[in-house]
């Protein structure tokens, strides 16, 4: 099968299409999908390469940055829950989003990319034909030509002034109904006064012709507006996707003993639901059927599947990881835990949203300051008995030299050199003022499972398991979904041993893995209890530091222990000890048990430990150190961290974190070192230092040009290309942030 590729290298995205053989009468439809495990150019390939072999598929685009993919398909051949389930054959975790719209974020860049390429553009062009008259004023141009040349600028400049200049005109509109002023009404008042009055005077026949300056000064503040909006719209398509894995499929058992298919939002009370192994439970509920694992880390952090049957309490967002259940609903959509737990982090978001930006505070103050300096200006002029033309062109090149160029790139410059520096380090920044608030932490909580530790279990006497033993467990292992089964798996691939999958494996959910061998002898991979060690240390019960598995082989042999524990990540204790080195405080908070818990906080070093944390008493615990006037950076990778991440005063989140956690986070860590969160906070110091200085070039540009603009020796293109010149200044110091050696 042939097929087009495009591939664009900016946003990780591709396209397969392929013909559909006589069902061109028939309109195709199309579904946007969200992958939830889309990681790699490899992930992209094989998505395409499996719909595209799919029936009914005409066309597949796959993006990466925003893990989705559209597809088209002939609805009489296929529809979205068959293409879902056959993403799922192929190990893709896919969701269908409940909007197909595009993003909005991501929309709004591309406008301001626009408006800003044809500022730039224009500018250009007027700049040129400016330089010629400036030439012609020494030579012998005559007054014709440099007519001709100031009409040649108004047609670029004007409907350049109405296009780029719209977001900041809306603005300016919109506050002005609102009966307030805001940075946006000076920055329109002086575009439309220098274009008008040039206008004007081109049409009169005069010198006094300012394009240039107008169009220059739209160009530098569309570039702090384009860098500023880019920075706010990072989380967006993450917050859509967590959306669509809503819109999932349950299986419902009716009343007749039949079941149908139904979308997850659909579910009620009283339903009885058919959950197969390896899906998620969509609601809360009681199991009436069946035995098996249930994984919640995303609900409580904690990494060891616990074990559930008839009568037991399950909730949605976990996992049915061994064995089919029958699950009677209690709660649904809105009413279960899991969006109990959004609930949660909305609220923490909104207190967060109070906090006001540098950029904010200094706008506040700029806008009723340089109104007033306009209009004193053009009175007093007014006053001396220059005529309204001298004083309308004075006051103008106030506004311009005003304008706040400078102050609109002190902010957003810092913050691209910020995220940038901090990019190239392994860390995406994903919130507007997240540097901001970073740069205030003194205290750093971090979480257990996946966070402080790489979430998965790793054998730990393997050298006291002969490579017999340990390849006929791991045969055994690779029949089930449990960590610890993957634990023997990857620990004997690890040590060069051909595991060969065994056959006719009978799972007992709870229990273990068990097989009959032809010689009549049965061997066992489970509980010390399902393997005949009652009593035996280590048993798996999630209460010791260090859990087992026990492996029987057949016949009179002992069982051999494999025990494990969830390691740190191997920088875990260096950068705890960077913290405290620092002046920061540190503490744990997490949803495991108490010797897990103590185990972990001992290796790392942090004496401040709490465990069994549920998701509402890990916001009482950063309360508690608010009130105590801490400012908290928490650093939390599961669904049960993430009201917590909201509501600290900043946050970070692993790469590896589930999707909600990434989205209330501030800023999601790459890799699997935790090198990152100290080099974040030593970035956002010294962005927050040198946005300060950025206020201060811009205050003394202000103090040494404002005296002279008002004082008329300064016209409107000499104000202009000053101010031009600080937007430089304050973007220069930026970029020594890439460079600095730092420090905490």
């Amino acid at each position: 099968m042939a097929f087009a590729v495009d591939v664009d290298a900016g946003s990780a995205e591709r396209t397969a299409t392929k013909e559909l053989p006589g069902r061109q009468t028939v309109d195709p439809e199309s579904a946007v999908l969200a992958i939830e495990n889309m990681n790699c150019g490899g992930c992209m390939r094989k998505i395409e390469r499996v719909l595209g072999d799919a029936p009914g598929i005409a066309s597949v685009r796959a993006n990466l940055s925003a893990k989705r993919v559209t597809v088209a398909f002939d609805p009489q051949n296929t529809g979205t829950e068959t293409i879902i389930q056959t993403l799922a054959d192929a190990g893709f975790r896919a969701a269908d989003l409940a909007h197909n719209n595009l993003d909005d974020s991501n929309r709004a860049d591309r406008d301001l990319l626009r408006r800003l390429a044809v500022a730039g553009f224009a500018a250009a062009n007027i700049m040129l034909l400016s330089v010629s008259v400036w030439a012609g004023l020494a030579s012998d141009m005559d007054a014709e030509i440099r007519s001709l040349f100031h009409w040649l600028s108004a047609l670029i400049a004007l409907p350049t002034v109405a296009y780029s200049g719209q977001p900041f005109f809306l603005s300016a509109a919109t506050a002005l109904r609102a009966w307030r002023l805001n940075m946006d009404v000076p920055i329109s008042l002086a575009i439309l006064l220098a274009t008008g009055m040039s206008l004007v005077q081109t049409i009169r026949g005069t010198d006094h012709i300012y394009f240039d300056a107008s169009v220059s000064l739209l160009f530098f503040l569309l570039i702090g507006r384009y860098l500023d909006q880019s920075l706010r719209s990072r989380a967006k398509g993450a917050a859509q996707n967590l959306m669509g894995m809503k819109s999932g499929w349950a299986t419902v058992v009716l009343d007749d003993g039949t079941s149908e298919r139904m979308p997850a939002r659909a579910l009620e009370p009283g339903m009885r639901i058919l959950v197969a192994a390896g899906e998620r439970i969509f609601v809360d509920g009681i199991i009436e059927a069946g035995r098996t694992d249930i994984d919640e880390q995303l609900i409580t952090g904690e990494s060891v599947p616990r074990s559930a049957g008839d009568g037991d309490k399950v909730y949605a967002g976990t996992v049915c990881l061994t064995a089919p259940i029958e699950v009677k609903a209690t709660a649904a959509d809105n009413d279960t835990l899991l969006a109990e737990i959004t609930r949660l982090m909305e609220t923490a978001e909104q207190n967060k949203g109070r906090y006001v930006r540098l950029a904010d505070k200094a706008a506040a103050l700029y806008a009723p300051v340089v109104h007033t300096l306009g209009l004193v200006t053009f009175l007093a002029w007014m006053w001396a008995g220059v005529g309204w033309e001298a004083a309308l062109i004075t006051a103008i090149s106030v506004l311009i030299i005003t304008c706040p160029c400078a102050l609109a790139l002190a902010v957003p410059a810092v913050q691209v050199a910020a995220t940038s520096r901090l990019f190239n380090r392994g860390v995406i920044m994903t919130a507007a003022d997240g540097l901001e608030r970073l740069s205030e932490i003194d205290t750093v909580v971090f979480d257990k499972t996946g966070t402080l530790t790489k979430g998965l279990p790793e054998l730990v006497n393997g050298g006291e398991i002969s490579d017999e033993t340990l390849s006929a467990a791991a045969s055994l292992a690779t029949k089930s979904r449990h960590p610890y089964a993957q634990a023997v798996v990857r620990s004997a691939e690890s040590r060069g041993l051909k595991v060969v999958p065994a056959v006719d494996v009978t799972e007992t959910p709870g229990a273990g893995l068990s097989r009959q061998l032809a010689s009549g002898g049965e061997e066992r991979l489970g509980s010390a209890d399902w393997c005949g060690v009652s009593g035996g240390p280590g048993v798996t019960d999630n209460t010791q530091a260090t859990a087992s598995l026990w492996y029987q082989p057949a016949g009179h042999e002992a069982a051999a222990a494999f025990r494990f524990v969830d390691a740190l990540r191997s920088d875990a204790a260096d950068t705890i000890a960077a913290l405290h080195s620092a002046g920061l405080g540190v503490a744990l908070l997490s949803g495991d048990q108490k010797a897990a818990v103590k185990s972990a906080a001992e290796a790392a070093g942090i004496e401040d430990w709490f465990a069994g944390q549920r998701p509402d008493e890990k916001i009482a615990q950063l309360k508690r150190l608010e009130a105590k006037g801490r400012n908290v950076l928490m650093v939390g990778d599961g669904l049960n961290d993430a009201p917590a991440l909201a509501a600290a005063h900043a946050s970070l989140s692993p790469a590896s974190a589930a999707e909600v956690s990434q989205i209330a986070s501030d800023g999601i860590i790459q890799g699997h070192r935790l090198e990152p969160v100290t080099e974040t906070i030593a970035v956002a110091r010294r962005a927050r230092r040198m946005s300060l200085q950025n206020f201060g070039i811009a205050a003394v540009y202000n103090a040494i040009c404002i005296p002279l603009a008002m004082a008329g020796f300064v016209t409107p293109l000499i104000a202009a290309i000053a101010m031009s010149a600080s937007s430089i200044l304050v973007t220069a110091n930026a970029l020594r942030l890439n460079t600095a050696k730092l420090e905490l």
